[in-house]
């Protein structure tokens, strides 16, 4: 849907180039929900900017839907972008327009519908987002979680192919930020809308999205399936992401293991496996005695998995890393 073919982009400030995005390729399949974390400037906003063009890339080609939006002209970009919803970070609602007013708006400036026609879609959506209730609120009698519905039913508006999400939960609190990944997972899944979502949150990535891009300096530093990425991250960013809430850090055992005996190790369960009772199996058959030093058990998506780190005392350990080395779950000595 979406292909990025060595697309930079470079600002000019105070008399010099400050290169926001370095070249960069970048493949995006049609229906998947595409994520992109990196810290701030790290580019990712720039990158996606890109894809509707509120940016112009300074030199490369992207290709949406088969169309080569870099040649488009003004008109060719403005049919373009209605195949393209955008959510941003702060809602962007006209304070002194009602929330139907708020979702017609695309419809309107379009012009292609008349009155009635544009009613009932507005009806449609505003169910679909489950604000039927609220037609002639204004946004100041909203919550944040609501304001950010009416973006998402906006965004939709003109039936777009693409939907592209600007940091579109980070001024959100936990719950409702839940709520409205659930609402854009239903209109991937339901519409077959190809989502690219922007976030410095690794927990939105996990959530919602099936391939992640970390993004770090302008560049694409790692990308692939969510699950691979983050269960077994190869770059120094991406480690800082998933590890950053763990006991240990990048390189190093964290102190408080430094006097913790035996062989450390990180496992890692997928699907199945990780309600499977595979330690105490592992123990009674190789005589090992293992502690729990830190440990999760979470969802990527639908997939279900479990990080552990353990110490290992005592019996065979070399039997232990090969029995669980043979039960497909992935082992990384630590120590």
């Amino acid at each position: 849907m979406i292909e990025f073919q060595q697309v930079h982009k470079t600002y000019r400030v105070a008399g010099r180039d400050v290169p926001a995005l370095q070249p960069t390729d970048l493949v995006v399949e049609t229906g998947e929900v595409f994520g992109l974390i990196g810290h701030s400037g790290a580019g990712k906003s720039t990158l996606l900017r890109l894809i509707n063009r509120l940016e112009n890339p300074s030199g490369g080609r992207i290709r949406v839907d088969g169309e080569d939006v870099t040649a488009l002209d003004a008109d060719g970009l403005r049919a373009f972008r209605r195949r393209v919803g955008m959510i941003f970070q702060h809602f962007n609602l006209l304070s002194s327009r009602t929330v139907a007013d708020n979702v017609a708006l695309p419809l309107r400036l379009a012009g292609e519908l008349p009155a009635a026609d544009i009613n009932r879609r507005v009806d449609e959506l505003l169910r679909r987002v489950g604000l039927q209730d609220h037609a002639r609120k204004y946004p100041a009698q909203l919550s944040g979680g609501q304001k950010q519905r009416v973006g998402i039913a906006r965004a939709l508006a003109t039936d777009p192919k693409i939907l592209l999400c600007d940091e579109a939960t980070s001024a959100l609190d936990p719950q409702t930020t839940a709520q409205v990944l659930q609402l854009l997972a239903e209109i991937n899944r339901e519409l077959g809308l190809t989502i690219v979502l922007i976030t410095h949150e690794m927990d939105v990535i996990r959530r919602v999205c099936d391939r992640v891009a970390v993004m770090d300096a302008g560049r694409i530093v790692e990308q692939g399936a969510v699950a691979e990425v983050f269960l077994h991250p190869q770059h120094p960013t991406t480690r800082r992401f998933v590890l950053e809430d763990e006991a240990i850090d990048e390189g190093e055992l964290h102190e408080d293991f430094a006097q913790v005996p035996g062989r450390i190790l990180r496992l890692t369960f997928q699907g199945e496996a990780t309600y499977k009772p595979l330690l105490g199996t592992v123990a009674r058959e190789t005589g090992v005695d293992y502690s729990i030093l830190a440990g999760r058990i979470d969802r990527i998506k639908d997939t279900p998995y479990g990080q552990l780190t353990l110490a290992l005392t005592g019996g065979d350990l070399d039997a232990a890393l090969s029995r669980l080395q043979a039960a497909e779950v992935h082992v990384e000595v630590l120590r």
